[in-house]
Order: C-alpha cells, then structure tokens, then sequence
C-alpha cells in the first residue's frame, strides 16, 4: 500500500514545489549585454563572433568558489521573413560553457558544449570563455539560401536548467542566481555563392 503511494505522494510534493515557485515573487535577473555581434562567411559556414558584457553577484561568484557548476548558454536563432507565411525558422544553435570550481587543485574549470575543458588560475579567466565566445560554426555551408537576408538574434543567459537538482529550486527564486541579456538582432545578407 505504501510502495503504491510514494509515486502519487512525489507527484503531490513537485506540484506542491511547482505551485510555491509561481506564488512568490518573480526575482529580476541581473544585466548582461551584448557588446558586438556579427556573423561571418568563411569556407566551412557562417561563424558567430560576439562579446558580451557582465559581472556575477556576489552569490553567482560564492556558490561557483564552493564548487558548484554554473552553466552559461549562448543562443543565436536565424529566420528568414517571407511576406506570404510566417517567417522560416531556418537556424537554432547554442553553445554552453559550464564553469567549475576544483577545491583540491584550486583550479576553475571551463567545459565547452561537454567537450573541450580548459584549467584556469582565475575566475575571471575562466568566464572569458563566456565573455569572448570562440567564433563557432552556426550554420555549415549551403544551409542558408544564397543571397537572401536573414534576421539573426543572439542572447547569453545563465542555464538553471544545467543546476545540479538541490539549487534548481535556489537558482528559479533567488535574484542572485539569474542572468541573461536581451536578445540583440540584426540582419545578415547570406553569401551568393
């Protein structure tokens, strides 16, 4: 009788947990901005060149020298308009360093889409990674349709979602633990060849 239970009493509690996080108070994130964006043309595809601009709070900064991974996603969307129907969402790409503290090494880690890792003595050398994204690929050659003029929009934000599972509660309702920028847009010609 209690086996049968503790699926419906679990479903009860993350309902109960959902329904507390809608109640309180929507917490504001703190401000990151797109410093420069564009995209380039080169002979693999189109890479995306950007820099952002951001401080971490105090409690971003206290819960990374603690050890947990923060997460951080950079999202570029391409549509292309078309008068007749809604606008062809032809592209969607995102890159997510996860940044981590090692306690035994007193090293920061940054870990590239779950790949790449680099060591870093500093925090603030870590989250150039984060600040100064390498030019990645967002759309390989012949993906975009030559010639024609495409919206682009590009946004960094922290990814509560990468949380391990004890702070996600933490990270949704506590101000400290947000971060994103507006989405910057801008439109870009695709080249003819």
């Amino acid at each position: 009788m209690i086996r049968r239970s503790l699926p419906l009493l679990r479903h009860l509690l993350l309902t109960l947990l959902l329904a507390l996080a809608a109640v309180l108070p929507a917490a504001e994130a703190a401000e990151a901005e797109v410093a420069a964006v564009r995209l380039e043309a080169g002979e693999e595809g189109y890479r995306l060149a950007a820099s952002f601009s951001f401080e971490l709070s105090h409690g971003l900064e206290d819960a990374i020298a603690r050890g947990i991974p923060v997460s951080f996603t950079t999202e570029a969307e391409l549509t292309r308009p078309r008068w007749y129907w809604f606008d062809e969402k032809a592209i969607h790409a995102s890159q997510t360093v996860r940044i981590a503290y090692n306690l035994w090494t007193r090293q920061y880690s940054a870990t590239i889409n779950s790949g790449l890792q680099q060591n870093f003595g500093t925090l603030d050398d870590a989250l150039a990674l984060v600040r100064r994204p390498r030019r990645w690929l967002v759309a390989e050659k012949g993906v975009l349709t030559g010639g024609a003029t495409y919206n682009v929009a590009v946004r960094l934000r922290l990814d509560l979602n990468e949380l391990p599972k004890p702070f996600l509660i933490t990270g949704l309702n506590n101000s400290d633990w947000r971060l994103s920028s507006d989405w910057k847009r801008f439109t870009f010609k695709a080249d003819d060849k």
